[in-house]
């Protein structure tokens, strides 16, 4: 039998000879690194996009999608705090629905991660030169991309602080616009004279569903990926100080927190400026920050999505990495991945990133738009597949615990099985409006052929352990209900 070329590592246990990761990340850490993951540059740009679908009914588009996403995250919180391992919902696929499972969602996230930072990456060097025309693009790509590398190679705590402050700026932004919306309707200020303001806007250009149904499902297909990247909380558990507590205020909280942000900034802008008015020539954010008599707004926006931009390149590396090393102990990544620095830090994940994004750098700005939309349409397809591996994933442990007797979890999912069961099939009827509408075929088309090549790097690279299914040790005592 030939040697395997993913050979499963030995367990990290401590002490000299084997380092681990460092559990230096706080609840606090862990919330804001989840909301800097999803609150992206996408909320301050490309929410336009969804309003021209479906006019006001974004507004339930986003409460339909932020109920699924709170049973996904649900799901996730009790497997991690069950399971408190850096690869996350990688190995519970690997655990409970087989080891190809785990390979594919795993290397789908990873890959999700790199190209959504690549994207980040090449926005960040556009926006710098939004004040520096005359300095080459690069040198501003080369230099967020060394700073978050040295950023991430440091004590987990450190990256944890960077997050929170940069997604307090993000958040701050938005809680300025939603407040800011709201004083302009009180004192009755229009974005152009003679307009009227206030929530009858919302039904009076061509009622709540101008575009019927239809239109109100095209949103539901954009918006469900808003929230993308908040699973990022279930990859922190490995490393997080107290995951029996932190993890379930942070599933708690964040999807709420979110969804919070999402509707207010919605109904604020669409209260103020009517949706036909919104083009996407300009962010809607400057629209309101212009209304409000601000001469600087697109300044300040620059300075968010900036920031905004940084922030999700930090997490993104983070998500990516962990992931790896979750890989990489399973067998089913080098196991040069597993190496991790005095600081308990899987440094080499974090060089892998950096090179993998100067690359794709280089790439998006050398290749033909449409060759980099397709590749980077397989994170789109990434996001609805690890929310329905972390759900099916989520079932078959139930059915386990239940088919062996096992102590039961305090940090269950409400309404077991029937919310599972109808989160699974909101996911399901997501990926089926990928296919139906043609903006978003693509995707799904793509996806297909990722997930075959998927499994002929399976059949090819992953031998030995890497095909067995994980042990997780079993944490069940170790869960706690939150403080309320």
């Amino acid at each position: 039998m030939s040697s395997p070329a993913y050979p499963p590592p030995a367990p990290q246990q401590g002490g000299a000879g084997h380092p681990t990761l460092s559990r230096g990340l706080s609840m606090r850490h862990i919330q804001f690194i989840a909301l800097g993951s999803a609150i992206g540059t996408g909320l301050f740009y490309g929410s336009a996009t969804a309003i021209q679908a479906a006019g006001p009914s974004v507004i339930l588009a986003y409460l339909i999608a932020g109920a699924v996403v709170y049973m996904v995250m649900r799901a996730l919180g009790e497997m991690a705090v069950r399971h408190p391992v850096p690869g996350s919902f990688g190995q519970y696929a690997a655990r409970y629905l087989g080891p190809f499972a785990g390979f594919v969602t795993g290397w789908t996230f990873v890959f999700e991660m790199i190209v959504v930072a690549i994207a980040d990456v090449t926005a960040f060097g556009v926006y710098m030169g939004f004040w520096f025309p005359d300095t080459p693009r690069w040198i501003w790509v080369a230099a967020v991309i060394l700073f978050i590398a040295a950023i991430n190679t440091r004590n987990v705590k450190i990256f944890g602080e960077l997050e929170f402050w940069l997604t307090i700026i993000k958040v701050g932004a938005i809680l300025a616009m939603i407040v800011g919306g709201i004083v302009l309707m009180v004192i009755g200020v229009s974005y152009a004279p003679g307009e009227p303001v206030g929530v009858q806007n919302l039904v009076d250009h061509g009622g709540f569903l101008p575009n019927g149904v239809g239109g109100l499902l095209a949103a539901l297909s954009v918006v469900v990926f808003a929230f993308g990247g908040i699973e990022t909380i279930g990859i922190t558990a490995g490393e997080a100080g107290d995951p029996a507590r932190s993890i379930p205020k942070a599933v708690n909280a964040v999807p709420a927190r979110i969804l919070l942000f999402y509707v207010g900034t919605m109904v604020v802008l669409m209260s103020l400026v009517p949706w036909t008015e919104i083009t996407g020539e300009a962010s809607p954010f400057v629209q309101i920050f212009s209304a409000l008599g601000i001469p600087a707004a697109a300044s300040i926006l620059n300075v968010v999505v900036i920031v905004a931009a940084i922030s999700a390149i930090n997490a993104d590396t983070f998500g990516a990495g962990r992931m790896l090393f979750g890989l990489a102990e399973q067998g089913q990544a080098p196991r040069a991945f597993t190496k991790v620095s005095r600081n308990g830090v899987p440094w080499l994940t974090v060089v892998v990133m950096g090179i993998a994004l100067g690359i794709g750098a280089v790439l998006n700005a050398v290749i033909p738009e449409d060759v980099f939309l397709i590749i980077a349409s397989i994170a789109t397809f990434a996001t609805v597949w690890v929310w329905l591996m972390i759900l099916l994933s989520h079932i078959a442990m139930r059915r386990e615990i239940e088919r062996k007797n096992r102590p039961e979890s305090e940090f269950k999912v409400p309404f077991w099985p029937v919310a599972s069961w109808a989160a699974t099939v909101g996911i399901l009827f997501v990926i089926v409006l990928l296919g139906w509408f043609p903006d978003t075929r693509v995707a799904l088309i793509v996806g297909v052929v990722w997930l075959v090549l998927l499994g002929v790097g399976y059949l090819l690279f992953v031998k030995g352990g890497g095909r067995n299914r994980p042990d997780l040790d079993d944490h069940p005592a170790l869960i706690t209900l939150p403080r309320s």
